[in-house]
């Protein structure tokens, strides 16, 4: 009884603080192409991702508190140059900072500062999330890996992985509040990176983690516009960010349990085992699913006149490509029989999925533009196109449904290309897929020597080379 009441009342300290800093926010008088890389920010990675808490970052900012640091600053500049580059009216307020690139230049410099001075801050491992996200999305995979890597090995460091209710030493209520929430946001960017390259997850969720419980629900009232986008027509929205970031994080879960058991690299799993994780991640994800709110729930066919706020978008196309990825391998695989009602069932499943994923996208794309496409929906489509290529693959009909949707989706990813160059290596795995049936026709310019070198773009099962592109456990080519 006592110990709800403390967390009543630590709700609304943090609650009216959050207010507060909110309305602080108005009256910044940061450099108008510093406040508008904030904006973007909050609109467009902060709702997914929950990196910074931010009234903590703001109130700090202007205090030089423990919970804002010029580094973590620069690293969101930096992160949020990529959305915004394209944002009309913003070129001219970037030119005095390089276009951007002086914030990415500050933030690599001072880094092993950060890391060599002690102790490590939440603001250093907020910053080094933040540069793993940025460098896989340049196909700096290498860096990317890395970055996550000391953000959780940090995190480790100072008890971020622990619950501070129960094993915190004077721990506030934001201290704690800001803990948890970093806590997952490392859990779910892990699953992340792991599935872009093909590796094994490395955080685990334990009855010693902290629990998945935010007290500061005020940004689940916000007010959700597309910053940067001319959309006069588009009409505010609650942005949902609390409830979209509990949902998502518990669906990595899932996520984790998938990769470890049908996308191993380092160990191949049973029929037995594979069996036993299709049927219980599935009766766990379409509980999942049932449970979402309908303001979550994005339903296919779409009836909504509105796209809803980008986090719900990549919710969606998440839960679509785990969908995917939990029953592709009982259609490629040697687990199982290639026929039989199961089999169908299997199928049925990836391409209600795959068909999901691409009309969610268009709906995004056609109300945000390309420009603001997180990689994770691209990867969705990404995803989405090995179904159809098998479709295509088993037809042998190029009228059929099928080639029209992959061609949907390499257009897509070709023009996603210059804001995510590491989707330039996934299309010409597919591209080079499709030669041997002579289904599309490549053109030379789809890579030039001109493109980043790119040392490959990976889903889970393997990291893919030459010679793969469906994920499965120890296959190599296309022979379905």
């Amino acid at each position: 009884m006592k110990s709800s009441a403390a967390n009543d009342g630590g709700k609304e300290r943090l609650v009216n603080n959050a207010w507060t800093e909110r309305a602080f926010e108005k009256l910044s008088n940061l450099p108008e192409a510093v406040q508008w890389l904030l904006d973007s920010h909050w609109v467009w990675v902060q709702p997914l991702f929950n990196f910074i808490y931010r009234p903590a970052f703001t109130r700090d900012l202007k205090t030089n508190g423990p919970y804002c640091s010029i580094l973590l600053l620069n690293a969101i500049l930096s992160h949020s140059v990529r959305w915004c580059k394209a944002d009309p009216g913003l070129a001219p307020m970037l030119a005095p900072f390089e276009d951007g690139a002086y914030f990415g230049r500050l933030v690599r410099a001072g880094l092993m500062d950060a890391v060599q001075d002690g102790p490590t801050s939440i603001p250093t491992i907020q910053t080094l999330l933040l540069l793993s996200a940025q460098e896989c999305g340049r196909g700096n995979l290498t860096q990317a890996w890395l970055y996550s890597g000391m953000a959780f090995r940090l995190a480790e460091d100072i008890g971020v992985v622990f619950d501070g209710r129960k094993y915190g030493v004077q721990l506030s209520t934001e201290d704690i509040e800001i803990r948890n929430r970093l806590f997952w946001s490392c859990y779910f960017w892990d699953k992340l990176i792991a599935l872009y390259l093909g590796r094994l997850p490395t955080l685990q969720h334990s009855k010693a983690s902290p629990p998945r419980i935010m007290l500061d629900d005020t940004a689940e009232i916000d007010t959700w516009l597309p910053h940067g986008v001319n959309a006069p027509n588009y009409l505010p929205m609650q942005a949902h960010s609390i409830s979209c970031f509990i949902r998502i994080c518990a669906l990595s879960e899932i996520l984790n349990a998938v990769l470890i058991t049908l996308y191993n690299p380092v160990e191949q799993s049973t029929r037995a085992q594979v069996a036993n994780c299709v049927q219980v991640q599935g009766s766990a994800l379409a509980e999942w699913h049932n449970a979402l709110p309908e303001f979550l729930k994005i339903v296919v066919p779409l009836t909504d006149a509105q796209c809803p706020p980008s986090h719900i978008v990549t919710l969606n196309c998440l839960y679509h490509t785990v969908n995917i990825l939990l029953h592709r391998p009982m259609l490629t695989s040697h687990y199982v029989e290639t026929e039989g009602p199961s089999h169908g069932d299997h199928l049925r499943h990836c391409l209600v999925s795959a068909t999901a994923v691409i009309k969610i996208f268009d709906w995004a794309v056609r109300s945000f533009g390309d420009g603001h496409v997180v990689l994770s929906q691209a990867y969705a489509v990404y995803t989405a196109a090995s179904i159809f290529l098998l479709q295509v693959q088993a037809t042998k009909d190029l009228t059929c449904t099928g080639m029209e949707s992959l061609r949907y989706c390499t257009s897509a990813l070709e023009r996603l290309k210059s804001t995510s160059p590491v989707l330039g290596s996934a299309l010409q795995l597919i591209y080079k897929a499709l030669q041997p049936i002579e289904v599309l026709s490549h053109s030379s310019e789809a890579t030039t020597a001109t493109e980043p070198e790119i040392p490959y773009w990976t889903v889970p099962g393997e990291p893919i080379s030459e010679t793969s592109y469906v994920p499965d456990a120890h296959f190599a080519d296309f022979d379905f």
